[in-house]
C-alpha cells in the first residue's frame, strides 16, 4: 500500500508522528515537573499494608537502640576517659578530632554502599541493620573496659583510638541505613513528619534512660568517686537493650518506596547534583551548628553539675531535660508543620531558645533549680529542630530527586550525617581543649576538686555555647534555606506522580 503513496506524504506522516511523540514526552515532563530522566533506576511503590502506628513504633525503637550506644558515648565517654582512664582533656580532644573526622568519611562511604547494595525482598536498608548491629554493640562495650587504666599511657592511647574509631565506623553502618529508611517507609510528607517525630521521641527516650540511669551507678562510696567497673556493667546492659530495640525496628517497619537500579550512578554526577541542591548544603551548615551545640552542651552539663553545682541528682535531671522537651513537643509536630511549615516553626523556636540561654549566661546563677527551669525552656527551642531534623533530611532527599532525576537516599543522608560527625568531632575536640585551657585537672580516681575560677569558666561555656549556636542557626535558616512549606508540598506532589506512573508501568509489564 505504501508503494502507491507519494514519498512526501509518507515523510509527512513520519514527521507528524515523531512531532506528536516529542510533544507527548515534553508534556509528561512538564506535568511531572522534572527536566531530567534517568534510565539507570526506577522508583516504585510496593503493594503493602498502609502506613500506620506499627511503622511509627518500629522506627522509634531504632533510635532508642541508637541512643543506648550513641548517648552513652556522647555524654559519658569523655568523663570516663578523664576520670577513669586518667587521660587529659587535650589528649581526649586530639582523639575525638582525629577519630571522628576519619569516621565522618565512613558515613559517605556507607551511604554509597547502601545505595548500590542489592535490593532484598524486605527492602534495601533493613538488611544492613540486621547484619551490622552485632559489631556495633560489641565495639560499644569495648570502649568502657576499666582495666585499661592500669596500662602504660601509650597503650591506653592506642586502645582508646582503635576502639573509638571502630565504634564510629560500625555506628555509621547501622545509622546511615536506619536514617535513609525513613524516605522508603512512606512518600507522604505528613508520614515523614510522623516518622521524624517518633524518631525524635525514641532519641529522647533512649537518651533520658541512659542519662538518668548511668549517673546513679557510676559513683561509689561516700566520696562519690567514679567507678570504672560499674560503668562497664551498665554499658553491657545498654548493649543488650540496644540489640532488642534494633530487632523491633526491622520487624515492625515496612519499606514501601523502593528504587530498582540497573547500574551505579557515577560519583561525579552525584557530586554535581548535590552541589546543585542548595537545600542540602544549607541543612549541612545548620546541622553542623546545632550538633556542635547538642554534643558540647551534653558533655559540659556533666562537668557543670559535677564541679559547679556539685549536685549529682540535678545532673540526672539536667541530662533528661535536654531530651524530655522533645517528648512534650511531639504531639504538636504535625500541627506545627501543617499550619506553619517545618522551616518556619524551627526558626521561631530557635530564637526563643537562644533568648533563654542568654538569660542564664547573664545571670550566672548558683541555683540548680533556676538553672534547670531555664534549661528546660531553652531546650524547647532546640527541641523543635531535633523533632523535625529527620523530616528535613527526607525533604532534601526529595528535592535532590526533583532537581536531578536521581534518587540516592543513602548518599544524601550520608553527606548530612558526615556533617554531623564533623560537628561531633569539633565539639569533642573543642570540649577537650577548652577543659585543658581553663585549667581542668584530670584524675584516675575522680576525686580532684577544681578551683572556683575553673568551675565558673565551665558555667560560661555551658551557657554561652548554646546562646551563640541557636542564634546563628536561626539566621542561616531564615536567609538561606530554600525549602519552605510551599516548596516541600510542591516537591511531594511531583514525586508522587512520578512514582505512581513508574508503579503502573511496572505492573503493566
Amino acid at each position: 500500500m505504501l508503494d502507491d503513496c507519494p514519498l512526501p506524504f509518507i515523510l509527512l506522516i513520519i514527521h507528524d508522528y515523531y512531532k506528536h511523540l516529542k510533544n507527548d514526552i515534553i508534556q509528561k515532563l512538564l506535568i511531572l515537573g522534572v527536566t531530567r530522566l534517568d534510565k539507570t533506576q526506577k522508583t516504585i511503590l510496593v503493594d503493602a499494608h498502609p502506613f500506620g502506628i506499627k511503622d511509627k513504633i518500629g522506627y522509634m525503637f531504632g533510635d532508642i537502640g541508637n541512643n543506648f550506644s550513641f548517648n552513652v558515648v556522647n555524654s559519658f565517654l569523655m568523663i570516663f576517659y578523664t576520670n577513669v582512664l586518667g587521660l587529659t582533656g587535650a589528649q581526649v580532644g586530639v582523639l575525638f578530632i582525629t577519630a571522628r573526622f576519619v569516621d565522618a568519611f565512613a558515613d559517605i562511604t556507607v551511604g554509597r554502599l547502601v545505595d548500590n547494595s542489592k535490593l532484598h525482598k524486605i527492602g534495601r536498608f533493613k538488611p544492613w541493620i540486621n547484619r551490622m548491629k552485632y559489631p556495633l554493640l560489641i565495639a560499644l562495650v569495648l570502649l568502657f573496659v576499666p582495666i585499661v587504666k592500669d596500662w602504660a599511657l601509650g597503650a591506653r592511647l592506642v586502645y582508646v583510638f582503635v576502639t573509638y574509631l571502630a565504634w564510629g565506623i560500625f555506628y555509621s553502618s547501622v545509622n546511615i541505613p536506619y536514617g535513609s529508611m525513613a524516605s522508603a517507609i512512606s512518600s507522604s510528607p505528613n508520614d515523614k513528619t510522623s516518622l521524624s517525630t517518633f524518631r525524635a521521641m525514641g532519641s529522647a527516650l533512649g537518651s533520658a534512660i541512659t542519662s538518668y540511669i548511668i549517673p546513679m551507678f557510676m559513683y561509689v562510696g561516700a566520696s562519690q568517686k567514679i567507678s570504672g567497673n560499674r560503668f562497664f556493667w551498665v554499658v553491657v546492659v545498654c548493649a543488650i537493650l540496644g540489640y532488642g530495640c534494633y530487632e523491633l525496628t526491622t520487624h515492625l517497619t515496612t519499606e514501601r518506596v523502593r528504587t530498582e537500579k540497573s547500574e551505579k550512578v557515577p560519583m561525579g554526577r552525584l557530586v554535581k547534583g548535590m552541589l546543585e541542591n542548595k537545600a542540602l548544603i544549607i541543612l549541612v551548615i545548620v546541622d553542623l551548628i546545632l550538633v556542635v551545640n547538642q554534643n558540647l552542651s551534653g558533655t559540659l552539663i556533666s562537668y557543670l553539675f559535677n564541679d559547679y553545682f556539685q549536685n549529682k541528682g540535678a545532673m540526672s535531671l539536667a541530662l533528661i531535660v535536654n531530651f524530655a522537651t522533645v517528648l512534650l513537643l511531639a504531639p504538636f509536630s504535625n500541627w506545627m508543620t501543617q499550619r506553619f511549615g517545618r522551616k518556619e516553626s524551627t526558626v521561631t523556636a530557635l530564637i526563643f531558645g537562644a533568648a533563654m540561654y542568654a538569660i542564664l549566661l547573664v545571670s550566672h546563677t548558683h541555683s540548680a533549680i533556676f538553672y534547670l527551669v531555664m534549661l528546660f525552656l531553652g531546650s524547647l527551642g532546640a527541641g523543635v529542630f531535633n523533632l523535625m531534623v529527620w523530616a528535613f533530611i527526607t525533604d532534601v532527599i526529595d528535592n535532590h530527586e526533583v532537581l536531578t532525576g536521581v534518587r540516592e537516599d543513602g548518599i544524601v543522608y550520608g553527606v548530612n550525617s558526615f556533617a554531623r560527625k564533623v560537628a561531633q568531632a569539633i565539639a569533642g575536640g573543642f570540649g577537650g581543649f577548652m577543659l585543658t585551657f581553663i585549667g581542668y585537672v584530670s584524675s584516675t580516681n575522680g576525686g580532684v576538686h577544681q578551683t572556683a575560677a575553673v568551675v565558673n569558666r565551665i558555667y560560661s561555656l555551658a551557657t554561652g555555647v548554646p546562646t551563640a549556636c541557636l542564634t546563628l542557626a536561626a539566621l542561616v535558616l531564615i536567609f538561606l534555606y530554600p525549602l519552605n512549606k510551599k516548596r516541600v508540598l510542591a516537591n511531594a506532589a511531583k514525586l508522587e506522580k512520578i512514582h505512581t506512573q513508574n508503579t503502573e508501568d511496572e505492573e503493566a509489564k
